[in-house]
């Protein structure tokens, strides 16, 4: 049975409300010289004063308060007695206690001081729970948002991603950038001619941000945000959902489009690690998931890095994820981008097409965008009609008359795969009515009984197109009793493409061309077809390309290659991935990153027991392999499949693991707190117990039993 140990004892750390020992009450005579005191007859003789700090902003109110206690007082009868002492009229509950010598917050609010420990040396601070906190993205965007500083970091992430819309919160953390990875920045900042004015998307009035309960329905299969699986926008059925969130409005697409907006300046500005010392500099700062901020140091409005930790991304769903994979893209882009992984020059201009792609989309969709500003929602649209009906007034024009559902008919092409590969190609009139396409011999007969009728609610609709061959093509996979029934139609030109494709795919979903998302659909179907045109054309004629490969390759092959050659080599490779959609190109970029030999693997500086020189771990989602630090070569490998067990000696910092076929391996680390690997080597194995259920709540008594080192 795997399990995690503690061979000598918990760690050192106070967590939160949680207090191993209990010094006694001070002696009378003690408090009485040490301390401001009143005479023991006025208040008992075990009452002594204790100084109280409240932070607030309020005007003319004093900050601190001597107030009598005894020891047997509990924490919340001391809040009560301290507000009432303030005499303010305000909301405090989301207020607690701060110890600001312990480093621990008393949540307790049940337990006496005497068993808290407190006594009258105790500084006490009265401080709201939920803080500013200025976050960095994986997209190098800053958002500000209002984070529980008291509650564990795990939790905090999952309210985080709550915030976000990121499914799967295990998969990331926080992290704080150590002062080696600043250095460069700063000696950049002192040259710099102009102060750089940091664009920051504030995010600290959503419900969760302040300390309310979020949406239960975030992660339900029912009240999910939908998202179009081609451009990663929110989809219109659902853009009310987001409601409850702070990336309704103009702020739904920010954080699932890539807008690619680096520069060999901004490159040279970042920390670039050339050693594997250097890259080990870049995992010391995760944060223990088992404590809170305040407990780590982290004050109002400090600068964190949320980035994903763990490299087992289960369950990356287009529908769902939009926002989770665009943040995974560009995570994965700029590891690429400043050498944090290595890979060859033909894996770097595979990366470097994938991006100039996703840069064309994503200026594309931010162009045509309008889902989240101006499509009404159904529902709301109706009752807003029927309101007005109601009223007397006149109907407004946003939903039709539900009888009157509007129609296609075309001349269009039949397709027909044969048995024998042969397909059979003709001509038919064409009739698109409700869900529903039936097609005639020609246009005459159209009045009769149709050839066939295709019931298209719940199929397939897959586009097949080809713009510089003149090719419009619609797949439809069309379910029936014994499997799917292929049918192919081919339209003349875009104009009839769009229609017939925008059409298709509403009734796929059960939904009508009187639905108020189809003439957007058709207008996205175009962007799309003139966008790829515009990629077919830039293809043909290089010269004509407004490219800034610098933009899409590392600084070691802009210093290799001219801007020409670099432009010419990335266009070729793009002509294989021209085809792509926005969403499915950031998902290539994703499946080519993991499968770099580098791929997942954190690196730290450590000495193995016995050992009389440094090496390099790596820790990666499946193995731990031991690294020759000068010539970067492995050593050995140990795969968490064959691991028994793990614990660690917290009195001499030392990790030790046993391995099946009596391997015991033992090291201490130097670039970061052992318990920083402790934790890594139980989140993976956390992670691995996942079932694909998005209704799962995450069981964290078992994360923190396999990552908090606690017996």
């Amino acid at each position: 049975m795997l399990k995690a140990s503690s061979a000598q004892e918990t760690p050192p750390e106070l967590g939160p409300g949680c207090f191993r020992s209990h010094s006694p009450s001070p002696p009378p005579e003690l408090t009485q010289t040490s301390f401001k005191m009143t005479s023991s007859s006025e208040y008992g003789a075990h009452t002594w004063e204790l100084l109280l700090t409240v932070e607030h902003q309020l005007e003319d109110v004093e900050k601190e308060f001597f107030l009598p206690v005894t020891g047997d007082l509990h924490i919340g009868g001391l809040m009560l007695k301290l507000v009432e002492k303030i005499n303010v009229s305000q909301d405090w509950s989301d207020y607690a206690f701060w110890w600001e010598q312990k480093k621990c917050w008393l949540l307790k609010t049940h337990w006496t001081l005497d068993k808290c420990g407190v006594q009258a040396d105790a500084k006490l601070v009265f401080t709201p729970q939920h803080k500013t906190l200025r976050l960095r993205l994986p997209n190098m965007k800053t958002v500000r948002l209002k984070v529980s500083f008291s509650t564990m970091v795990f939790r905090a992430v999952s309210d985080i991603c709550k915030i976000l819309n990121i499914r799967r919160p295990e998969e990331l953390s926080l992290l704080k950038q150590s002062g080696d990875t600043l250095k460069k920045k700063k000696k950049k900042d002192k040259n710099s001619k102009e102060p750089v004015t940091e664009d920051i998307l504030n995010l600290h009035n959503s419900p969760v941000s302040s300390g309310l309960p979020a949406n239960p329905g975030l992660y339900s299969k029912t009240m999910t945000p939908i998202y179009d699986p081609v451009s990663g926008s929110p989809a219109s059925s659902t853009i009310t959902w987001f409601s409850d969130s702070p990336l309704s409005g103009q702020n739904c697409s920010v954080l699932a489009l890539s807008y690619p907006s680096c520069s060999p300046e901004m490159l040279a500005e970042m920390y670039q690690p050339r050693t594997l010392a250097d890259k080990a500099k870049l995992n010391a700062g995760w944060l223990d998931s088992s404590r809170s901020l305040m407990e780590q140091g982290i004050v109002e409005d400090d600068q964190l890095l949320l980035r994903f930790k763990y490299y087992t991304f289960f369950d990356l769903n287009p529908k769902y994820d939009a926002v989770r994979i665009n943040q995974l893209y560009e995570q994965a882009r700029w590891a690429l981008l400043l050498e944090e992984i290595d890979c060859t020059e033909e894996e770097m201009l595979i990366f470097a097409a994938i991006q100039y792609h996703v840069s064309k989309l994503s200026l594309s969709s931010e162009a045509q965008d309008s889902t989240c500003e101006s499509e009404v929602d159904e529902v709301e649209a109706a009752l807003s009609n029927l309101e007005v009906t109601l009223e007397g007034g006149n109907t407004s024009n946003i939903l039709e008359d539900i009888t009157d559902i509007p129609k296609l008919a075309d001349n269009l092409r039949l397709v027909r795969p044969k048995k024998l590969a042969l397909k059979a190609i003709k001509s038919y009139w064409f009739i698109f009515r409700d869900t529903s396409i039936s097609y005639f011999k020609n246009q005459e007969s159209a009045q009769g009984e149709p050839i066939e009728k295709l019931n298209l609610k719940g199929c397939e609709v897959v586009p097949d197109v080809n713009v510089s061959a003149k090719k419009f093509g619609i797949k439809l996979l069309i379910p029936v009793a014994d499997g799917m029934n292929e049918v192919y139609l081919r339209c003349d030109n875009e104009d009839q493409y769009a229609r017939w494709m925008a059409a298709c795919v509403l009734a796929s979903k059960g939904r009508t061309m009187a639905d108020s998302s189809y003439q957007p659909e058709v207008q996205k179907i175009l962007s799309f077809l003139q966008m790829k045109n515009m990629s077919s054309q830039a293809t043909s004629d290089p010269d004509s390309v407004d490219m800034k490969p610098e933009c899409f390759v590392s600084p070691r092959y802009t210093k290799k290659y001219k801007s020409k050659q670099l432009t010419a080599r990335i266009l070729e490779a793009h002509q294989n991935i021209s085809q792509m959609s926005l969403v499915e190109a950031k998902l290539r970029f994703i499946q080519t990153w993991q499968s770099l030999p580098e791929f997942g693997l954190s690196y730290y500086i450590v000495r193995f027991k016995g050992s009389k020189k440094d090496d390099v771990l790596g820790v990666s989602y499946n193995r731990l392999i031991r690294i020759d630090m000068a010539t970067g070569d492995p050593i050995t490998t140990w795969r968490f499949s064959n691991m028994k067990q793990w614990n660690v000696n917290w009195e001499i910092r030392q990790v030790a693991i046993e391995f099946d076929q009596n391997v015991f391996i033992a090291f201490t680390c130097l670039s970061a707190d052992c318990k920083i690997i402790h934790e890594y080597i139980g989140g993976y194995i956390f992670l691995s117990t996942r079932s694909k259920d998005q209704n799962e709540t995450l069981d964290e008594e078992l994360f923190h039993k396999l990552t908090g080192g606690q017996e």
